[in-house]
C-alpha cells in the first residue's frame, strides 16, 4: 500500500521527538535575519507553511506579531506547537493542509515562510500548485523567504527524495511574479551531529501591472 504525504509526516511525528529530527533549530536564526530585513511591523501577517513543530512562531509571537499563521500537512506537528506554547496558541491561527491543494485566504498575508517544504515537492505539477497558491495568498507587494536544501545538500531527507536549488532555480521555478531579493547560505548542523546544506531565498512579489 502507498503511503500518502499526510501518512509519512504524521508516522514521523509520532516515532520521533520534535527536537530529533535532522531540520530541528532551537531557532531559526537564518530565517529571523530575513525577517528582521523584510520590513515587517506588529500588524504584518505572516504564514509559515511546514512550520508545524517549528519554534519560528515562538519567535514571530515574541517580537510582538500579532497575527502569525502556521500550517501543516500533519495534525501531530501542530499539536506539538499548540502544547509549547500553551495559552498563547490562540494568537495563532493553525492550518492543517497539504499546501499542494490548500485553499487560503486571497491577498492576506505580507509574507510567506517555508524552511524546508518546497524541496520534497518533486513533481512540476505539485510545484506549479504550489506556486499559484504563494501567488493568490500574497499580498500584491508580498514577499517570500524560502529555505531549501542547496546543490552541496542531502538528495534525500526523512526517507524521501529532495529537489536541491540554487538562487537562480529557485527564482525559475517561482517566475516572473517574483524578483529575487537576497540569498544567503548555512551550513546547518542537525541534531546528531551531521551537516546539511541549506539556500535561503527572499523574493518579492513584484504587482501585476
Amino acid at each position: 500500500m502507498t503511503t500518502t504525504r499526510q501518512e509519512h509526516w504524521e508516522t514521523v511525528y509520532r516515532n520521533k521527538r520534535p527536537d530529533s529530527v535532522s531540520w530541528y533549530q532551537p531557532h531559526l536564526q537564518a530565517s529571523l535575519q530575513l525577517l528582521e530585513r523584510a520590513g515587517l511591523t506588529e500588524r504584518s501577517r505572516i504564514i509559515d507553511v511546514g512550520g508545524g513543530a517549528s519554534t519560528l512562531v515562538d519567535d514571530l509571537l515574541s517580537r510582538g506579531l500579532r497575527h502569525p499563521s502556521v500550517l501543516d500537512i500533519s495534525a501531530r506537528s501542530l499539536a506539538v506547537s499548540k502544547t509549547r506554547l500553551g495559552k498563547h496558541a490562540e494568537h495563532v491561527e493553525w492550518i492543517e493542509a497539504d499546501i499542494t491543494h490548500a485553499q487560503l485566504p486571497a491577498h492576506c498575508y505580507d509574507l510567506w515562510h517555508d524552511r524546508a517544504v518546497f524541496h520534497f515537492l518533486t513533481t512540476a505539477d505539485e510545484r506549479r500548485c504550489y506556486v499559484q497558491t504563494m501567488i493568490a495568498a500574497l499580498k500584491p507587494t508580498g514577499q517570500v523567504i524560502m529555505a531549501t536544501f542547496s546543490h552541496q545538500g542531502p538528495p534525500r531527507c526523512s526517507g524521501l527524495e529532495v529537489v536541491r536549488y540554487s538562487p537562480s532555480t529557485l527564482q525559475a521555478e517561482l517566475g516572473n511574479d517574483f524578483q529575487l531579493i537576497e540569498h544567503l547560505d548555512e551550513a546547518h548542523r542537525t541534531p546528531f551531529q551531521t551537516v546539511q546544506h541549506f539556500v535561503y531565498c527572499r523574493f518579492r512579489k513584484i504587482p501585476a501591472s
